[in-house]
């Protein structure tokens, strides 16, 4: 019996209908999704509305997720899918938001650590999209390569080079 099961599913799982196989993984992947989120729109409340409106989608298009597939990557895609698609309509609607200011949730202590952090946020923010997003997904997240060119839709060695190259750009700002 043992046999059949895949590698992440315990018997019990493999018991559970579609729908509540569904909905436990759902559930279990919003912490991970808040946090691509947050990494995307550097807004904690634009963040949950992200997560929200995937979490709507997911439900709304259940039927078109292939069971035995990842469901945490398909997600991620759609995340990823609603976020940039509400930057085209925000674009074409008014300017975009500015990021908030950092506060005390990242552990700031002192001076010279905010201005630090700072200095970290802005040179997040002139990487270009793509490197941004394996960047933080590889060295903030920690995510394997394997699993952050499955949430970019991407190859391997895509990712590595993408994040190389963030990781060029970022060393050359600070020297």
């Amino acid at each position: 019996m043992t046999e059949n099961l895949t590698r992440h599913q315990t018997p019990s799982q493999q018991a559970e209908s579609p729908r509540i196989r569904f909905d436990r993984d759902m559930t279990e992947s919003m912490g991970e999704l808040r946090a691509f989120a947050r990494s995307l729109s550097r807004n904690p409340e634009q963040a949950d509305d992200l997560v929200q409106e995937t979490c709507l989608k997911a439900l709304t298009k259940r039927r078109q997720f292939v069971a035995g597939t990842n469901q945490r990557a398909w997600m991620f895609q759609i995340l990823k899918n609603t976020f940039f698609s509400q930057i085209r309509r925000t674009r074409r609607e008014a300017p975009m938001e500015e990021a908030p200011e950092p506060r005390a949730v990242y552990g700031i202590d002192g001076p010279e650590a905010y201005l630090r952090l700072r200095e970290v946020e802005g040179a997040l923010e002139k990487l270009p999209r793509a490197q941004r997003e394996a960047i933080i997904l590889v060295g903030a997240e920690g995510r394997s390569y394997e699993e952050a060119a499955e949430l970019c839709d991407c190859a391997i060695g895509t990712v590595k080079s993408r994040v190389s190259r963030a990781r060029e750009r970022l060393i050359a700002d600070f020297h």
